[in-house]
């Protein structure tokens, strides 16, 4: 690939033409606001200049209830020999340019399963993708050319392929992204005219479970306008077990001994099937997940801790599998957890103690 068109120049369409254009891949950028592909050039993403002829690729990040107008509207002019959008959703998409009576075997359905919760080319880096799954939708229209044009595009972001159908993939991302988004925002909401008092206990808990609702809610209308049954069906199955977690509660305040005993039988029931979901998530770089040891360190809201505490687990020989960074109510210091091998913990802690560092046990 030497040439592409990159038309929407947001989050991901920025982040896609940076790594691109890292890689010595002239990239054309469109937008509907041209000050945004005017933003995006200025970064490094490519040229807001109009490319002189067909392209080798045209990648359509567009909100996925506009993908099938752009990649119809750019099919129509010939701007590339293959075309791909990345749009969150994949089975509707295509359903609409079928309608059209477009011929798709130079199209391909793809997503980045990556994000952040701010959005805009400002947003955007060439790094992005790396190590990421990227979902590829071929079917047996798919010209092998645009599955290669893919495919590179694909490994210049330094993502992961992953090949699935269109319906399928609809599914699963209505699972582990659109319907956690929505039980975020709801959880979130809470807080919203919550006391003062009781919001300022927060902790990493509620940060975790409350991150991703901070996203914009304009975007996530169109993502979940383009895929609302498998969600809804997830949002069924989750009022189901809402309401028996209501009852079970109900049923440990009676002073009934048998009714306390089967409202407890009801709260361990779903918690044990959510420890069994959860060791589902695949662990680091997608591996099987994998039980670390915590070396929890405290430290001052200053610069350079966290980057003497890393040299020191290097010169320990320990490797930092995972980190995490607990922030104290009202005072300038943290605690800093570090996930390391169950063997290498005591090394570290013992490392870390002789350099004067404080460990919480």
């Amino acid at each position: 690939m030497r040439t592409a068109v990159v038309i929407g120049t947001g989050l991901i369409g920025t982040s896609a033409a940076l790594a691109l254009s890292q890689r010595g891949v002239t990239v054309h950028l469109v937008d509907h606001d041209p000050e945004q592909a005017r933003t995006a050039a200025a970064l490094g993403a490519g040229t807001d200049g109009p490319p002189e002829g067909p392209v080798d690729l045209a990648i359509v990040a567009a909100p996925p209830a506009h993908v099938a107008g752009v990649l119809a509207d750019a099919m129509e002019r010939g701007v590339a020999r293959g075309y791909l959008d990345v749009a969150s959703v994949k089975g509707g998409p295509r359903r609409e340019l079928e309608q059209r009576g477009l011929d798709l075997s130079a199209y391909i359905g793809t997503h980045p399963m990556s994000g952040r919760e701010k959005s805009g080319p400002l947003a955007a880096g060439a790094d992005l993708f790396e190590g990421r799954p990227w979902v590829l939708t071929p079917t047996r229209d798919t010209d092998t050319e645009v599955l290669n044009l893919a495919l590179e595009l694909v490994s210049h972001c330094r993502a992961v392929p992953v090949v699935m159908d269109a319906d399928a993939h609809d599914r699963a991302v209505a699972l582990v992204s659109h319907m956690p988004h929505l039980v975020a925002g709801m959880v979130a909401a809470r807080l919203e005219h919550a006391e003062e008092a009781a919001v300022r206990l927060c902790g990493q808990g509620i940060r975790d479970v409350t991150r991703i609702a901070a996203s914009d809610p304009r975007m996530w209308i169109d993502i979940l306008s383009a895929n609302p049954g498998p969600v809804a069906d997830l949002l069924t199955d989750i009022g189901a077990d809402l309401e028996e977690t209501v009852r079970s509660l109900r049923a440990l305040q009676s002073s009934d001994e048998h009714k306390r005993r089967e409202g407890s039988t009801g709260i361990e029931d779903v918690l044990r099937r959510g420890n069994a979901g959860q060791i589902r998530v695949p662990g680091k770089h997608g591996s099987a997940p994998r039980a670390y040891e915590i070396v929890a360190v405290l430290i001052d809201d200053q610069p350079g801790q966290l980057a003497r505490i890393f040299a020191d687990a290097g010169r320990a020989g320990v490797n930092i599998e995972d980190v995490r960074i607990e922030h104290a109510t009202g005072q300038q210091a943290g605690l800093v957890q570090l996930m390391v091998e169950p063997k290498a913990a005591p090394v570290l802690t013992a490392a870390l103690r002789e350099r004067g560092w404080s460990i919480r046990q």
